[in-house]
């Protein structure tokens, strides 16, 4: 049996990864600054979160009820405390488009209604909310036909207002920065607008914070700049380091019914493990500030820099849009640099690196990246 071959790969085999670095079977050392679209929150093999994984695969019964239980209430209690959410009930799957599709759901059940109301340049993975964002019609168009998604421009209040007038709307959804749709953010007076139209109409405010989210803005949630709460946040990405996890954060004015949402695997006991850890390290070793302040060092630098249109981002979720189309100095970044970066359409690099990169490591991209721009 063959793969069905969807994704397009280097031809790099990467073996092992430490910290900021990902290294090759022929000892090739690369510098990763896209950590497999931001599901590498801590760095590689950080040696708290293995330790935590490995005693947990080996000293405690698989299927416990009571292990699985009591571990993820110990998840929910500490992401509570960190994220300013603690008055919210957390449900756990294992993806981001799982966690955006209970959203929607969620949403849905509250309201009666089946509307969605998302954004031009949205991406919320292979669900009902996604829109496309490349010039070919069979990716990221929306695949759920119970839902009905409109998108409006982004930024725009007034069209969001125009359709939620309309009374058949149960959500809005919005990402905290929108990733693949080339690292757009919202505006903070937009936030808080939006937030008080869904308020006034009983709209459900959903965020998608499963790229921007989990401290990589440089606060927990990027929506937490606009001082907003939305009444759904759904997570994914960096939240198990790598080990496939995800999550809805959930207002108390949703009420739980037995049957309402399920999952098989969601909330398994490794993946709680994982996730535990994540947010242990990120505390301890203060992550989220250093996000935000090598982010802003890393910006910085940045906008010197020659060939450049724009540079886009906040914390470690960087954007930044060449002149000319972005794929060769990519492949040069990697290829010539050993660097790893990501994109996003046509002619923007995308920069989503562990949450643990340093100034010196910075400057080191800094200075490999000017090379290729000669």
């Amino acid at each position: 049996m063959k793969l069905f071959n969807v994704y397009p790969l280097f031809d790099i085999n990467i073996v092992k990864g430490k910290g900021c670095y990902t290294y090759d079977n022929q000892g090739n050392e690369y510098l990763d600054l896209y950590g497999g679209h931001a599901v590498i929150s801590i760095g590689h093999s950080h040696p708290y979160y293995i330790d935590k994984l490995t005693k947990q695969l080996n000293e405690l019964v698989f299927y416990s009820n009571s292990v699985i239980n009591q571990l993820q209430q110990d998840l929910a209690d500490r992401l509570g405390k960190m994220s300013g959410y603690d008055d919210y009930s957390l449900f756990l799957i294992n993806s981001g488009a799982e966690a955006n599709e209970n959203a929607l759901k969620l949403a849905s059940f509250h309201t009666g209604k089946r509307r969605v109301v998302a954004f031009q340049k949205a991406f919320h993975g292979r669900t009902s909310a996604a829109v496309r964002v490349t010039d070919n019609p069979k990716i990221c168009a929306p695949i759920n036909e119970g839902f009905e998604t409109t998108f409006c421009p982004f930024n725009d209040i007034e069209a969001v207002r125009k359709e939620l007038a309309k009374g058949d709307v149960c959500a809005v959804i919005l990402e905290g920065i929108q990733g693949v749709g080339g690292i757009n953010i919202p505006e903070n007076n937009f936030l808080k607008a939006l937030r008080q139209t869904c308020t006034e109409n009983n709209i459900v405010l959903i965020l998608d914070e499963i790229q921007s989210g989990y401290g990589r803005s440089g606060k927990f949630f990027a929506h937490q700049y606009a001082d907003i709460k939305a009444d759904l946040i759904t997570m994914a990405k960096g939240m198990g380091n790598g080990f496939p996890i995800g999550g809805v954060l959930i207002s108390p004015m949703f009420k739980a019914t037995y049957g309402m949402l399920g999952t098989t695997f969601g909330g398994n006991h490794l993946a709680c493990t994982a996730a535990i850890a994540v947010l242990d390290v990120m505390k301890q070793e203060k992550l989220i500030q250093n996000a935000a302040e090598t982010g802003r060092y890393l910006l910085e630098q940045l906008k010197t820099l020659p060939k450049i249109k724009a540079v886009r981002g906040i914390g470690l979720m960087i954007g930044i849009e060449m002149e000319n189309i972005a794929a060769p100095l990519r492949k040069q970044l990697l290829f010539e640099q050993h660097v790893f970066t990501g994109a996003s359409g046509t002619n923007v690099i995308r920069l989503l690196p562990p949450l643990c990169l340093s100034k010196t490591e910075a400057d080191i991209f800094i200075s490999r990246f000017k090379q290729i721009l000669k």
